[in-house]
């Protein structure tokens, strides 16, 4: 299968995060909370109306914006 963005994942889905689609902040931001290219990830929920999306990563629970996610290209595990 080929990337998609976080959005696109279905709940309990395992991925491998491989860019991370934004500037300098975005990146900074994403790599403070553990996520980074090369990491593994499980997607917890997201919400309906384009609201925030939790995933797993490593024993840490991160929801991220709707807007944020869709910039994390992943590849399904």
């Amino acid at each position: 299968m080929g990337s998609l963005n976080l959005t696109q994942l279905k709940a309990k889905q395992h991925a491998k995060v491989l860019e991370l689609d934004g500037g300098y902040a975005f990146v900074q931001r994403l790599e403070a909370l553990g996520v980074r290219p090369g990491i593994q990830i499980t997607k917890i929920s997201s919400h309906f109306w384009k609201g925030p999306v939790t995933v797993l990563v490593g024993k840490t629970k991160i929801a991220i914006g709707y807007g944020m996610a869709k910039k994390i290209k992943v590849m399904v595990k």
